[in-house]
Order: C-alpha cells, then sequence, then structure tokens
C-alpha cells in the first residue's frame, strides 16, 4: 500500500472517530421534497439528486475501448502509449487487463500528476509508476473492457457518459473531492489531516440549510469518507447515515433532495467497495449496481438524477491533456519542498462520469468540457444557490446530458454485476497479507 493511500485511509479512520464520539444514531431531518411547479421541460423536474463519487480511474482506463463495444462516440485512446522508462528507444503501449486488483497502487500525488500530464504531452504515467512490484510502470497501461467490467459498460451504453470530464486538480483524492464540496481545494494538494474540530471551509451544506426554503440532504456511508472532515458536518450529524438506510429510504420513497452515497474506502482487496487499487474492480462495480438498482426502483425515481463519478485519474494513463481552469480563489497551492510547481488554473486528468436519470440522453457522450465543479453546479442551479467560488461559478451544470422534455428512461434494466469467485481468489493470491476489514489495522 502506497503512503498516499496510508495517509487517506488514516484521515479516515480520524473522521469516523469524530463521528463515533459524536454520536451517529440521530435519524434524518425531514426529507420532504420542496414544493416543485408544474411539470415543465427543465431542470426542475428534477426532485433529488444522488452523488456518488468512486476513487482513481482514469477515463482511457476504463472507457478507453468503449467506442469498440457499444458507444462509437466515444473517444479513442490511441497506441502511442509512454515511454519505457528503462529500455530506452522503446514504447509501453495501452494493453487489455483482466486483472481485478493490481500488483500496487499507483502514484498519483501531486508531484506524480504533474510528471504523468508533463505539460500535456501526457508521456509520464509509465516513468512514474515505475517501482519495485512494476520495473517499467506497465499497470499505468493497462485498460479494462466490458468481459471484466459489464454492468459499467451496459450502463455507458444505457445512459448519458462524458468523455471530457475532467477531476478539478492535478492530484489525489482530498483536495479533488474538496472541489466536488466546496468549490475550491483552498490551497491543498494532498491528503491533509484537518485542523483540531474539522476543515472550516464553506461547503455545498451549508448552502443548502441557508436555502429558502431548505434543500433536504444526506451523507449516507459505508464506512467514512471526506465530508466528515468539514467542521459544518461533524456539527450537523442528523444529516449522516449508514448506507444501509439508503437503500430504506429509496425503497420508501423518502430519499432527500441532495444525496452523498459513500463506498468503503477500508479493508481488504475484496472487501474495499471505492475501486481504488490495488481493490478488487468488480467489488466497486457492484456496490455502485446495487446503489443504481436502489434508486431505479425508488419511487424517487421518475424525478431523479445521479452522478457517478471518479475523484482522481488514481495514476492511470490517459492521453487527453487536461485544458486551463478558471482558478477558484486566490489562496496559492500549498507546496513543500520537492513538490512540482504549479497552479490551480488548470483541471486534473480525465475521469469516467455518468449521468443516470429517467431525463438522461440515451446512449449519449457528451464532449463537452465538465469537472467536479460541474456536478456541484447543476446542484447550485437546480436549488437557486449562489456559487461557493469562481470555479464553480464559471462550470458547465451538465445540463447538456439531459433532454427534460421527454423521459429516455422510464423504466431502465439494470443488469448484473457479477464478482467472480476466480478474480477474488486471484486478489487474495496477489495481496495475501491485505490487513482485514478492520480499523485497529490501518
Amino acid at each position: 500500500m502506497s503512503r498516499g493511500s496510508v495517509v487517506r485511509k488514516a484521515a479516515l479512520v480520524v473522521a469516523l472517530g469524530t463521528l463515533a464520539a459524536c454520536g451517529s444514531s440521530a435519524t434524518a431531518e425531514n426529507s420532504t421534497p420542496r414544493p416543485a411547479p408544474a411539470a415543465q421541460a427543465s431542470i426542475k423536474s428534477i426532485k433529488h439528486v444522488v452523488v456518488l463519487m468512486q476513487e482513481n480511474r482514469s477515463y482511457d482506463s476504463y472507457y478507453g475501448h468503449l467506442h469498440d463495444e457499444g458507444q462509437p462516440a466515444s473517444s479513442v485512446e490511441p497506441t502511442t502509449g509512454n515511454p519505457d522508462p528503462v529500455n530506452a528507444g522503446q514504447t509501453i503501449t495501452p494493453f487489455k487487463t483482466t486483472e481485478q486488483c493490481t500488483v500496487a497502487d499507483l502514484d498519483h500525488s501531486w508531484t506524480a500528476t504533474h510528471q504523468e500530464w508533463d505539460n500535456g504531452k501526457m508521456d509520464g504515467f509509465t516513468a512514474a509508476n515505475a517501482d519495485s512490484t512494476d520495473t517499467l510502470g506497465r499497470r499505468a497501461m493497462g485498460y479494462f473492457d466490458k468481459s471484466t467490467l459489464s454492468f459499467y459498460y451496459n450502463l455507458a451504453n444505457q445512459f448519458a457518459i462524458a468523455d471530457h470530464y475532467f477531476a478539478s486538480v492535478l492530484t489525489q483524492t482530498f483536495p479533488n473531492r474538496f472541489y466536488l464540496l466546496a468549490g475550491t481545494s483552498f490551497g491543498h494538494i494532498r491528503n491533509d489531516y484537518p485542523p483540531a474540530g474539522g476543515f472550516t471551509q464553506k461547503t455545498v451544506f451549508q448552502l443548502l440549510d441557508q436555502a429558502k426554503p431548505r434543500v433536504s440532504w444526506k451523507i449516507y456511508l459505508a464506512s467514512a469518507q471526506v465530508e466528515l472532515l468539514f467542521r459544518y458536518v461533524q456539527r450537523h450529524l442528523g444529516h449522516v447515515a449508514k448506507i444501509s438506510q439508503y437503500y430504506k429510504d429509496a425503497a420508501a420513497g423518502k430519499l432527500p433532495q441532495v444525496a452523498f452515497v459513500e463506498s468503503d474506502p477500508l479493508g481488504d482487496v475484496n472487501h474495499e467497495s471505492d475501486e481504488h487499487p490495488p481493490a478488487n474492480v468488480q467489488v466497486g462495480q457492484k456496490f455502485t449496481h446495487d446503489v443504481i438498482k436502489a434508486l431505479v426502483a425508488s419511487p424517487n425515481w421518475s424525478s431523479s438524477a445521479m452522478f457517478l463519478t471518479y475523484d482522481e485519474h488514481g495514476g492511470y494513463y490517459d492521453h487527453m491533456p487536461p485544458p486551463p481552469a478558471r482558478a477558484p480563489d486566490k489562496i496559492p497551492p500549498m507546496r513543500l519542498p520537492g513538490d512540482a510547481p504549479g497552479s490551480f488554473n488548470r483541471y486534473g486528468i480525465r475521469v469516467p462520469t455518468i449521468v443516470i436519470s429517467p431525463y438522461a440522453r440515451a446512449h449519449f457522450v457528451s464532449h463537452t468540457t465538465y469537472d467536479h465543479t460541474s456536478i456541484l453546479r447543476f446542484i447550485e442551479k437546480r436549488f437557486g444557490l449562489r456559487a461557493l467560488t469562481l470555479r464553480d461559478k464559471a462550470a458547465n451544470p451538465m445540463l447538456g446530458m439531459f433532454d427534460f422534455s421527454k423521459v429516455s428512461n422510464p423504466k431502465p434494466a439494470i443488469v448484473a454485476a457479477p464478482v467472480t469467485a476466480a478474480g477474488k481468489a486471484a486478489c487474495i493470491k496477489l495481496h495475501p497479507h491485505a490487513p482485514a476489514a478492520s480499523l485497529g489495522n490501518l
């Protein structure tokens, strides 16, 4: 496990401790939707927004070959590859993998991601990921297809997928998730611990509570996630529930107007469900499947929009250079000695993003540039909230992925998401000493 993963998990364990200390048994606050005007062809058709952000996969690593498997409008991963960091003049090209667990995590720190980006050349992925387990950094060039990720490929062919959706910043998990919640990483470029009492940066949750009337919201947790690092969330734990409550609320038609659903970032490779390498990708796919299936079966489905995305690329290759972005504020990166130079005026590496909704354009690919603040902007636009920063104010709210004039997906079929026994066995063989799903082992 990489140092970055250890720090990330340790910080989330701290968040869990905070949650336990404050008490998390409170039931949800009233989730009755705000009154909506008569049905019309607009964003007002959406009364429930569900956000699921998984971990550490680039677009090319999951959907670089979607164009060959049902969606020809999706961007094509080239075969130019990356330089072999050991054998001069040789190239490591993208290759299909069926290994559900990687041999090791990949480097997705601020400095490594800037090396991978290489001022838009996108040729530093192999060198940045060469280590004792993979001396050529070859695993960065692997991609999955529908033979391993059958549910995800079905989803991408059924609903609307974005092939120009980028992470918000050229670095790792926490800063990118901060952009989703706050429109900025407020200077952070790594998985930093919060100060005592949590981060005080204003988030979307304050905006929802300050709306008139208030917009109901809830965070559904499999264990812990970045939301718990913010002071406002720590002081409003009535909005935090276990993931089991999501399924109950969905079945009862009592989902809040805004829901953040979080998978489990803890445990061994066959338990961790956030898809963070080296975890079993099919376990994460199954978690996503279950969340979507519950939403589609819910009485709330007819007025819901779900955004499935990934916080950052996780060190995996992507061929599309991230474009310049609006800096969110005047806070500079908190660089330490040895950190790569850089700023917050460029998007991160491209990641997969799918919109699941009755109003999502069917079998559609959007080529519009988005980032995590686009989801934030959608929430702001739908509920009449002001922007938190210059970044989300300038973000495209992804309305082009919808057609509110018709219901394109009234009762979508949700296919199975198998987790193969052979894959699980191979994962344990590869990581026989992975810690059990216990906080005490982290």
